[in-house]
């Protein structure tokens, strides 16, 4: 380990490769909640978080496993999953009084049309109002998942194969585009109640 006079050991979370306390002090300085998007290896997690000297506090989250409430039957962790969660989130939020958000990506490398603007893309479709270009945000035939139902109706007999998952969960991937909207539309009539 390094020594010397000058040496400062850095702050823990930063050694850890958890924070950025350059851009989380970028971010605190807009004075709004941010939005804050992490993606794991299973889900999708977004959270409404306000500064407070004492420590940030939580004012709406979602998160990828509530959508099976919804009735969704796809992965937990795609592109239509993480807009369902960016707009379940917005609408707790306007529920909540927050009318605008700044994005909080955290250490993640944003990626053109990735599931983190996906996320971004559903808060902005809720009302929330987020500062996002649109070039980095997805097209909705890609959110809807119209790919992937081209990809199975191209598979023919071989997607059981490829998309056993959404077989299993009663999900026919040719009809994902449908399904999605289907629990888009619940997740509106529902009102975003927590």
């Amino acid at each position: 380990m390094a020594g010397g006079a000058r040496y400062r050991v850095a702050f823990r979370r930063r050694s850890e490769g958890k924070t950025d306390y350059r851009k989380r002090l970028k971010l605190l300085l807009s004075h709004k909640p941010r939005a804050v998007i992490r993606l794991t290896n299973r889900y999708v997690i977004a959270q409404l978080v306000e500064y407070r000297p004492e420590g940030d506090v939580t004012l709406a989250s979602a998160h990828s496993k509530e959508l099976a409430e919804f009735g969704w039957k796809g992965g937990t962790r795609n592109l239509c999953s993480a807009y369902l969660v960016g707009y379940l989130l917005g609408r707790r939020a306007l529920k909540r009084g927050v009318k605008e958000a700044v994005a909080d990506l955290g250490l993640r490398t944003p990626v053109h049309g990735g599931r983190c603007f996906a996320a971004i893309k559903g808060m902005l479709d809720a009302g929330l109002t987020v500062p996002a270009s649109e070039e980095v945000l997805p097209e909705m035939s890609r959110i809807r998942g119209e790919h992937i139902s081209a990809y199975a109706k191209l598979l023919g007999e071989a997607k059981e194969q490829r998309f056993g998952e959404y077989l299993k969960r009663g999900l026919d991937p040719e009809n994902l585009p449908e399904h999605f909207d289907e629990v888009l539309e619940r997740i509106r009539e529902a009102g975003a109640d927590e």
